[in-house]
């Protein structure tokens, strides 16, 4: 990575060196190739030492883990099992409470609009309900 970092540092430098000098002023297309050349370049550097940092930080926890093993058979400890989440418990003081997530909220809100709409439903039927009995008293059939 370093190497690369170099090579390019170096290249930029001729490339302002050229400009500075009059160079090739028609090589734009010849340019912009370069330049994504070694902008894939880049990023391929920067994957690959992603990857081997991420392989470093796995065999590194693997040591501890082993070491931590031989602690605990040294000791005879029982490793404790991962916990899986149990229902939420309801803090004492509301100001810690956990934040809702956005789909907690949404679900929240559309609950009180089918609770708005449900309750104007129902007033809606009563008042029909009303006047179909008033309706059904001054009708007389003959």
């Amino acid at each position: 990575m370093a190497a690369f970092i170099a090579k390019q540092m170096v290249g930029n430098q001729l490339s302002a060196v050229k400009g500075a000098v009059g160079g090739d002023g028609g090589d734009g297309e010849d340019d912009k190739e370069k330049a994504e050349e070694e902008e894939r370049e880049r990023q391929e550097a920067i994957r690959e030492a992603e990857e081997r940092r991420k392989e470093k930080h796995r065999r590194m926890e693997e040591e501890r883990e082993k070491m931590r093993q031989d602690i605990r058979d040294k000791y005879n400890i029982k490793k404790k099992e991962e916990v899986v989440e149990m229902a939420p418990q309801e803090e004492p003081n509301p100001l810690m409470r956990r934040k809702k997530t956005p789909e907690e909220l949404a679900a929240e809100a559309e609950q009180e609009e089918l609770d708005d709409f449900t309750k104007l439903k129902n007033q809606i039927e009563t008042q029909v309900n009303e006047l179909k009995t008033q309706i059904e008293g001054k009708c007389v059939m003959q």
